[in-house]
């Protein structure tokens, strides 16, 4: 684990910008972003375009190590260069933004009102690779639709059991069960989420370091008992189906969370701007986050 980069992520100020839109959710990204279904024809050409996408956003003059910490990336983004260097190095080098890795593969179908993950059967392979490219931690989603006690503390076994594989390989975990914020149950579904997190996390050894990427809670600063404990690297807020303006409300009403957005981040991107109107949107979008996440 390189101490200088845990430094910065547990004492920096910015956030974590999530590009890590998988197979799943591609074709949404694209379709936000102004390219629909029938500019590609199968998988490859989809994620050159996300490749693409990506690597205009990465390479932005706004995308600077000034208001951001780190960035998710899929694991297909982490086999890819950006300007002749892997996604991972090129962050690292020219940006100074650290890199996290995507690694789960999905959700399973949703029983007793939640949605596990999916196995990684090549986990062990994955963080070797990790680790070759120089990424810092690793992030991974599982999601909870109802306040459903056995259902929730599945989820929260699944993540911590998953989460110390990869800590024992020297990488920092973001555990992410998120809250669906139309769950009818949300506010009840946090108490329960809140209480497991907890015991969990009291039964660690004391030098673990792991990160939670949490929904927006419904009480402000509800979260901040996990803030407080010393193997918590730091706690940040996914958007969730919120809109920006929405996002950046709920977050700076909860001091010490930053954000991990993705849609939020990316919300008025267009493929047919001109680089100079790409890169002002970007900026904006970035100063708006960057302002809520350091309230």
């Amino acid at each position: 684990m390189n101490e200088v980069q845990l430094k910065r992520m547990h004492e920096g100020n910015g956030f974590i910008a999530a590009l890590d839109q998988s197979g799943g959710s591609t074709p949404k990204a694209l379709r936000l972003y102004g390219i629909d279904e029938s500019q590609y024809h199968n998988d490859d050409e989809m994620f050159e375009l996300i490749h693409k996408m990506r690597t205009r956003i990465i390479t932005s003059n706004a995308f600077t190590s000034e208001h951001i910490l780190a960035a998710i990336l899929f694991e297909n983004t982490m086999d890819r260069k950006m300007e002749g260097k892997y996604t991972a190095d090129y962050l690292l080098e020219e940006k100074g933004i650290l890199p996290i890795l995507k690694v789960d593969k999905g959700l399973e179908k949703e029983e007793a009102g939640v949605q596990i993950m999916k196995q990684i059967p090549n986990l062990k392979e994955l963080l070797s690779r990790a680790k070759e490219r120089h990424i810092f931690g690793t992030k991974m989603r599982s999601v909870i639709k109802l306040a459903n006690e056995d259902g929730i503390r599945e989820i929260v076994e699944q993540q911590f059991a998953v989460g110390m594989l990869i800590v024992k390989r020297g990488l920092v975990p973001i555990l992410e069960p998120e809250v669906d914020i139309n769950s009818p149950e949300k506010e009840q579904a946090e108490k329960i989420l809140k209480r497991e997190l907890l015991r969990h996390l009291d039964r660690l050894p004391e030098d673990t370091r792991l990160m939670f990427k949490l929904t927006l809670p419904s009480q402000n600063g509800y979260y901040s008992d996990l803030l407080e404990d010393p193997k918590v690297v730091r706690v940040v807020a996914l958007s969730g189906g919120y809109s920006r303006k929405e996002a950046n409300t709920l977050l700076a009403d909860n001091p010490g969370v930053v954000a991990s957005f993705s849609r939020a981040l990316t919300q008025g991107l267009r493929a047919d701007q001109t680089q100079e109107e790409f890169d002002s949107m970007l900026a904006e979008s970035i100063q708006e986050i960057y302002d809520a996440s350091i309230t």
